[in-house]
């Protein structure tokens, strides 16, 4: 798994098996490979590319990929069915009927010498869809306990149970600006939300983004890079906020559209929201969400593993399901025609 808040690839060796009606999994190795900035900044790039650079990419990661389950199998003497690749997503416009998840499959297959299933998005943009979020098929099949399931990577997405069917969407921005602003002082990120915690709110920098016209669209909808660096970074190029103050407004912003999404979905009723992805690991973020939230809908970690690696686990997930030619994307998350058994299987040439 890679994501959009560019740290990194995820490689989760993962169990998965079923009792009686329920999924369950285990996660049992883990590795984290974090991109160097040579790497990092030609797939937050790849958007910008010629079709000819863009494919040339599109196999150089695909072999790299395949480079890094290859070690990743041997160093930790690991036996798999299969790899499921989620790739790095370079572009995203449903709206156009189009979505690009880089690293070559076959590549990806020849160079770890196992069968791969990839390519998970562009079947439902096909059928309509948004071809995103897809990790609901997980929260549903995997956390159902909870009664909301909130991924903070580069954006943030939302995924619950609604009149017996799953329905999930991006709100909105998690990391993305965050990063966005530390990388302009030499930083990966702001540990625990340290900075952001010592800044103060820039009113008229929150104003602009709260007014942002995405947040008004109803869902199913999602969003990327394009609309980031389209719509927010002039917003936030424009201030002559302080870092602090950037990273501390940002939060704020990023808490009160969530609590926002939540609160229109909430019962009343005392219930609990499972949080994962990067955003979990700042303090900062998890306690203004937890403020703006209210005492009746609990905030809930869980254990680091699970934080980092939940979306590699679901992605293995859909994976299974592939092979067995099951529902692996809902209609009812994307806005597709139909559910559908998503992803392509490639197996070694050589």
């Amino acid at each position: 798994m890679s994501g959009t808040s560019l740290d990194g690839l995820d490689l989760a060796y993962c169990h998965l098996w079923e009792e009686g009606q329920n999924w369950k999994f285990s996660i049992e190795k883990t590795k984290e490979i974090g991109y160097g900035s040579k790497m990092r900044n030609r797939l937050k790039n790849a958007i910008h590319l010629t079709d000819e650079a863009h494919r040339q990419l599109h196999d150089e990661y695909g072999v790299w990929l395949g480079e890094q389950v290859k070690s990743f199998l041997k160093e930790a003497h690991l036996e798999v069915d299969f790899v499921a690749s989620h790739g790095h997503t370079s572009h995203h416009r449903p709206e156009d009927g189009f979505t690009f998840q880089l690293g070559n499959g076959q590549l990806l297959a020849d160079n770890c010498g196992k069968k791969v299933v990839c390519d998970f998005r562009t079947k439902d943009v096909s059928l309509g869809g948004q071809g995103a979020p897809l990790v609901p098929i997980g929260d549903s099949l995997l956390f159902h306990q909870y009664d909301f399931c909130l991924n903070l990577g580069g954006i943030s997405n939302i995924s619950l149970e609604k009149d017996g069917k799953r329905i999930a969407y991006d709100i909105g921005m998690a990391n993305m600006p965050l990063n966005f602003v530390t990388e302009k002082i030499g930083l990966a990120y702001d540990e625990n939300g340290n900075l952001a915690r010592s800044g103060s709110q820039n009113s008229e920098l929150l104003n602009q983004l709260n007014a942002l016209e995405y947040y008004q669209l109803p869902h199913p909808k999602s969003t990327g890079y394009e609309w980031f660096s389209e719509k927010v970074v002039p917003l936030i190029e424009d201030t002559k906020a302080s870092h602090r103050d950037l990273l501390h407004t940002l939060i704020h912003h990023n808490c009160e559209q969530i609590a926002k999404e939540v609160h229109q979905h909430a019962t009343g009723k005392f219930q609990e929201i499972l949080v994962t992805g990067g955003g979990a690991l700042n303090a900062f973020f998890i306690e203004v969400l937890q403020e703006k939230l209210g005492p009746k809908i609990k905030v809930t970690t869980p254990s680091r593993t699970l934080i980092a690696y939940k979306e590699a686990l679901v992605f293995a997930l859909m994976g299974v399901l592939r092979v067995q030619d099951k529902t692996n994307v809902l209609s009812s998350v994307t806005g597709s025609s139909e559910d559908s058994c998503s992803g392509i299987i490639f197996y070694p040439q050589h």
